[in-house]
């Protein structure tokens, strides 16, 4: 295939000669450590560095030509060419270079603030239940036919996306879940996807370091289901206020799920307890989960609904929920022979966090008290901070205050910043900076019957400080606190 061929209705605005577009290309890049013989190098501007700073490098490699977003100031003596839009190009590049993987297998598409990563889970491991090879890409990790692969953005570049799609295409599969954030929509990351089920989740407070306005986010989450991607099926959580204001595009069948009379797929007659949930989705099926928590249901809800649409018989379905066995970091169990539920969850805005204390609360049926740990990550909304304390502080019986992934920020300012949310409420406070003697420190405090909530960090096995990628763990650090006090 030509550059030309790649590049064709791609908005080439410019070549710095004609021959640039006969070139044959082996393969595409946007980072120069991936580049090689034949392969075309796409240097748009990134959140820490400009790509085009590593175009030599690229082209040391074997790269035989650079597209660029912005023309260089001084026209370079490589072959480049430059496009009206650096990851639009890159999207149409790679669906063409990839012969189009999307229109052979159905995606699965889920966006919403909380709730993404179990819902791909979910329905990716139904799928499979069903006797489905699949693939997955969500913030905890991606895999591709059941092999696993490390996850780098909750949403990947497209040129990572298509080639997953054609892997699982080749691999004679046919569904692949992922997690859509508001980030690659509204950097164009996903573009000219076409999208089987864009399932919404819900939408509260986070990322408006990046978008700024909850309008402008709330946008971002819309745009999915619009008619730049008209999903064959749009799947809404009819309880979420934001949903009114998706407007489905004309192509799509807009469906509902959630506990309110009308959705779509509602759940009814609801158990819920330390066993999981059980409920009927109305007029469909008899659902039973080791999941704990309202919430799940509703991430049941959609995973289901998604499943159902794209051909699954409720049977399967059914048996699939039955079987999953949860999620890493969202309200997982640390066991240690301790007299309290302890409990890692991913939690890391003010709703997410309100939601996993009402869980806990639920389960305790006034019977224990509810220890929350909470911190806020560095170099993202400040605003949140303060909504976080009060959050933590509102429902529970004893807070502990700690870091979280600080990245550039110092440590104690972060804190400073929730801590003036979680001294609205006279919540027990303990403000400890380190957070495996935070983590210590709570488990030091619980006592029989209590639930301890570690949240933030989740399924993370590391922590950011500075420039550094430490290893931390808060289920493995709970489970030293915990053997540090004999298990009870």
């Amino acid at each position: 295939m030509t550059v030309h061929e790649l590049l064709d209705g791609a908005g080439v605005t410019f070549a710095s000669s004609p021959e640039i577009l006969t070139l044959p290309v082996r393969g595409m890049a946007y980072h120069s450590g991936q580049a090689a013989p034949g392969f075309l190098f796409f240097a748009f501007a990134g959140s820490k560095a400009d790509g085009g700073r590593f175009a030599s490098d690229a082209l040391a490699r074997g790269a035989v030509a650079v597209v660029y977003e912005t023309p260089p100031a001084v026209p370079p003596e490589h072959p480049y060419i430059v496009v009206a839009h650096g990851r639009h190009a890159l999207a149409a590049a790679a669906k063409r270079f990839y012969r189009a993987p999307d229109e052979a297998i159905d995606i699965i598409a889920f966006t919403g603030t909380n709730g993404k990563s179990t819902g791909t889970m979910l329905a990716d491991g139904i799928f499979q239940h069903a006797g489905h090879k699949t693939s997955l890409i969500n913030t905890i990790g991606y895999h591709v036919g059941g092999e696993p692969r490390a996850a780098v953005n909750t949403t990947p570049e497209s040129l990572d996306i298509f080639r997953i799609a054609a892997e699982t295409r080749d691999l004679g599969g046919r569904f692949l879940s992922m997690e859509i954030s508001s980030h690659a929509l509204a950097l164009g990351r996903v573009e000219g996807l076409r999208i089987a089920a864009a399932v919404f989740t819900n939408l509260t407070r986070d990322h408006l370091d990046f978008h700024l306005t909850m309008e402008k986010y709330g946008a971002a989450k819309a745009r999915l289901f619009g008619p730049d991607f008209a999903p064959k099926f749009a799947i809404l959580n009819a309880d979420d206020p934001f949903t009114p204001r998706i407007a489905a595009a004309p192509a799509s069948r807009r469906l509902t799920y959630g506990l309110a009379p009308g959705a779509d797929y509602r759940a009814i007659n609801i158990e819920s307890g330390f066993f999981g949930l059980r409920f009927l989705i109305e007029g469909h099926a008899q659902i039973t989960s080791t999941l704990i928590g309202d919430i799940n249901i509703y991430n049941i809800l959609a995973a289901a609904a998604a499943c159902h649409c794209l051909g699954l018989t409720w049977e399967q379905i059914a048996a699939g929920v039955a079987a999953f066995p949860g999620v890493p970091g969202r309200f997982e169990r640390v066991e240690g022979g301790q007299d309290f539920l302890c409990v890692v969850d991913y939690a890391h805005t003010d709703a997410a966090i309100t939601n996993v204390i009402r869980v806990a609360r639920n389960l305790l049926n006034g019977k224990g008290r509810v220890l929350t740990l909470f911190g806020c990550g560095g170099d993202r909304d400040r605003a949140k901070r303060p909504l976080m304390g009060m959050a933590a502080a509102k429902d529970s019986d004893y807070v502990v205050l700690t870091s979280d992934n600080p990245r550039s920020e110092d440590p104690f300012a972060i804190i400073n910043d929730a801590v003036v949310g979680a001294r609205r409420f006279d919540t027990p406070l303990l403000v400890e900076a380190d957070r495996e003697k935070a983590i210590f420190a709570i488990a030091g405090e619980a006592r029989p019957g209590d639930i301890v909530l570690l949240t933030g960090k989740g399924h993370e096995d590391y922590q950011i400080v500075g420039d550094k990628k430490i290893d931390f763990s808060d289920k493995e650090v709970a489970l030293r606190a915990i053997a540090a006090r004999g298990g009870k």
